[in-house]
């Protein structure tokens, strides 16, 4: 229960999407509510997925300052469910968890890596460049 409720929590207040749940709307739920989500979160071993969480509702967002009235001056976003969204950080936080405490990282992989950062990879250059001098 403590994985589902941290993934909750880790959400950001990003629009709902096609099935209309709001991450606000997961916030408040009462404990006794979430206790039925590991049950449906379970399903996806199953390799079946609930149908409205492969919907997606793109929404054109402008980028800044180009001109709004040219299309090509839009990127896409998708918004999809929180739900799956939920799941899907329970899932990767799982994974990331395997794969560094078994330490199946490279220690030159620092990118969307906890304490890692790619700033690492211009530091380890810097100090290859100057040793060869």
């Amino acid at each position: 229960m403590s994985e589902l409720i941290n993934s909750i929590a880790k959400s950001n207040e990003s629009a709902a999407g096609p099935d209309g749940v709001y991450y606000q709307f997961l916030r408040h739920l009462p404990e006794s509510c979430l206790h039925t989500f590991p049950t449906i979160f379970n399903i996806w071993t199953t390799g079946a997925i609930l149908p409205s969480w492969r919907e997606a509702t793109v929404v054109p967002i402008p980028k800044p300052g180009k001109d709004p009235s040219d299309p090509s001056n839009y990127r896409p976003t998708a918004l999809t469910s929180c739900l799956c969204k939920t799941l899907e950080r329970m899932v990767n936080d799982r994974l990331v968890h395997v794969l560094e405490s078994r330490n199946l990282l490279s220690n030159v992989q620092c990118g969307f890596r906890k304490d890692h950062s790619t700033l690492d990879h211009l530091v380890r250059l810097e100090t290859f460049i100057a040793r060869k001098k």
